[in-house]
């Protein structure tokens, strides 16, 4: 027999739970909760019942053991968990099917996080490697994270999707091929290239080169990925405006993306359709110098304004003087001027802002 027990070498798994005392169970999972019998034994003094229901097979038998925890989600049921105690002591929460998604309220603040000064990348799904470029998460509104996938090759990934109100990611550095639902076959992004991740587009990581790097921005920073284990991609569909929440898939290619003046900074811009493609939620750019050393930015009145280094240095002039390299980050508050100086020919950062009110 093989150490990993195959899904298909069960023939029935059971939830065991203690009960002593079969009749008032029996009255509360059948006739409160709705399960049904399926064994009752013995036929003269009933002491052991198996009962099936909720995609569950529940073994009520005299033992010793903790009564468990049952947790039932239901079509319909309200948006807030109602628990229930059985009278053999097991916990049963009945929740909804679909929870609502908690979007916390903002808490703005000036972050500035620098690779230099840690922590290191940690470990996350599908073994990338993360690293928070928004340790406090402005209150849990948001999270940034720099992934890295050292080595390269096929990614142990599955399809998936996210209960986000939004998401997108940027490519850093090296490529890597990925599949969305209904947006045709699987696609190569390169160095500059960016996806909005639509909420619950399903979508699967395939491969990638050696060092990728990539830069996700997310809202909010708690938030479920979850499998679908019966959707094949690719689809064998093509809709790129198909709806998905309110947002549509959007494509970013930076080789056929011209540059433009921003403004007149003295800085270069590479826009994206992000702002179309999030019905106005967020915007997203590239900005490069143009052979300025300083660029001044007037205060913004939304709830986010990302900013990392992608490449070159600066010095962030805000509550303070900071150097800046590569891979450094940093988030201005609304209502606060800030300025770049000393930027570097080299240098090229991805913004990332949401300027609607921090209630959307």
């Amino acid at each position: 027999m093989s150490d990993v027990i195959a899904p298909g070498e069960t023939v029935l798994a059971e939830v065991c739970l203690p009960c002593a005392e079969l009749s008032p169970a029996l009255e509360f999972y059948v006739g409160r909760l709705g399960f049904r019998v399926e064994t009752i034994f013995p036929a003269e003094e009933p002491a052991v019942a198996l009962l099936s229901g909720h995609g569950l097979r529940l073994r009520l038998a005299p033992g010793e053991g903790a009564p468990g925890h049952l947790r039932l989600r239901m079509a319909g049921h309200s948006s807030h968990p109602e628990r229930l105690v059985a009278p053999n002591g097991t916990l049963v929460d009945l929740a909804p099917l679909v929870a609502p998604m908690d979007m916390p309220p903002l808490e703005p603040g000036f972050v500035l996080t620098r690779q230099q000064d840690g922590p290191e990348h940690g470990e996350g799904r599908a073994g990338m490697l993360y690293r928070d470029l928004i340790p406090g998460r402005l209150g849990g509104r948001f999270i940034a994270s720099h992934i890295a996938i050292p080595k390269g090759g096929p990614v142990a990934d599955w399809v998936h999707y996210h209960r986000i109100r939004f998401q997108m990611i940027f490519v850093r550095k090296g490529w890597v091929r990925v599949v969305y639902e209904d947006q045709g076959e699987p696609f190569v992004m390169q160095a500059g290239d960016c996806v909005l991740q639509p909420p619950q587009i399903r979508h699967r990581v395939l491969e990638s080169s050696d060092g990728l790097e990539v830069i996700e921005v997310g809202c909010p920073a708690l938030h479920e990925t979850i499998a679908d284990h019966d959707l094949l991609l690719p689809t064998g569909i093509l809709a790129p405006d198909r709806d998905f929440g309110g947002q549509r898939f959007m494509r970013h290619r930076a080789a056929e993306t011209p540059w433009v003046a921003h403004g007149d900074s003295g800085f270069l811009r590479q826009d994206t359709a992000m702002r179309q493609a999030t019905g106005g939620l967020a915007e997203v750019m590239v900005l490069k110098s143009g052979g300025a050393p300083r660029l001044d930015v007037a205060a913004h009145q939304g709830e986010l304004l990302f900013m990392t280094l992608l490449e070159g240095s600066a010095r962030l002039d805000h509550a303070g003087q900071h150097d800046l390299r590569a891979c450094d980050a940093f988030v201005i508050p609304a209502g606060q001027d800030w300025a770049l100086e000393q930027a570097s020919s080299d240098l090229a950062l991805l913004q990332v802002s949401l300027p609607g009110p921090a209630d959307n």
